[in-house]
């Protein structure tokens, strides 16, 4: 009896089952890319649908902060500058100084205040606060340049300006959050008239200052004078975001600006 010859796969069913796995293999392709689509872009902030980001920079909307002066006001209301002012020689002791007992200008009127010395770390207890200093100088845009957005607990300080506690206005700038979660300064707005903070200084004392005033201010609207004013006493602004997100321009609508003055 002939051998019967070898089998031969049935031509019809099984090209359309290879035909079916390659279609649904293109689908989800497509599926899986047109997703990767949509998370990119809403990172980016094209998406209109997306969430707003968590790194607004603190001040980067702020009005223009021009450079300091040779000499401060001496008189008790604001200067027209727009810009945190200091002396052109700042005064400075001999030796570290360990009391950071307020003393008095020499100047007919001014407040307490204390010698200049390098502020180390801000302590703001009610809103646990204990936070380094970082440096803080006019960008190329004319305006104040935030602190690095990829710490969380660091705060920065106008280092042309007047330290905290030296006379005149002392600024101090933070973000309200970050891309991954709140920053120092996420709890800012919870500081009322009469709340104390304090800065440690290189010196190796303390200045305390006592808050007299909150405001949120529109950042296209923002009282430059009011806000950098030179003061005839020492004094400090605590500034970062507030208010709504703008999407279109990635930023927050406000500043909040916490006004205090040394004890």
């Amino acid at each position: 009896m002939a051998a019967s010859p070898p089998a031969l796969p049935d031509p019809g069913p099984e090209p359309s089952k290879r035909r079916l796995r390659t279609v649904v293999w293109v689908l989800w392709a497509v599926a899986a890319l047109v997703l990767t689509m949509s998370l990119v872009g809403g990172r980016d902030g094209s998406s209109e649908a997306a969430g707003p980001p968590h790194a607004p920079p603190a001040v980067a909307a702020s009005p223009a902060v021009p450079e300091v002066p040779a000499r401060p006001s001496t008189s008790a209301t604001p200067s027209t500058s727009a810009a945190p002012q200091r002396s052109a020689a700042p005064q400075r002791s001999a030796a570290p100084q360990r009391s950071a007992a307020p003393q008095r200008s020499a100047a007919a009127g001014a407040g307490p205040h204390l010698p200049r010395s390098r502020p180390v770390r801000l302590l703001i207890p009610k809103i646990s606060v204990d936070a380094p200093f970082t440096d803080l100088a006019i960008g190329r845009s004319g305006q104040l340049e935030p602190p690095p957005s990829h710490d969380t607990n660091l705060v920065g300080w106008y280092a042309k300006g007047h330290t905290p506690g030296e006379a005149g206005t002392a600024i101090i700038a933070g973000h309200v959050d970050t891309a991954t979660s709140p920053a120092v300064f996420a709890g800012l707005s919870q500081l009322r008239k009469g709340d104390r903070f304090q800065v440690a200084r290189a010196d190796g004392g303390k200045a305390t200052f006592v808050v007299y005033a909150t405001e949120s201010f529109q950042k296209d609207a923002f009282p430059s004078d009011r806000v950098y004013g030179d003061t005839p006493d020492a004094q400090v602004r605590l500034i970062t975001c507030a208010g709504a997100y703008d999407r279109q321009a990635r930023d927050y609508t406000e500043n909040l600006v916490v006004f205090a003055r040394l004890v």
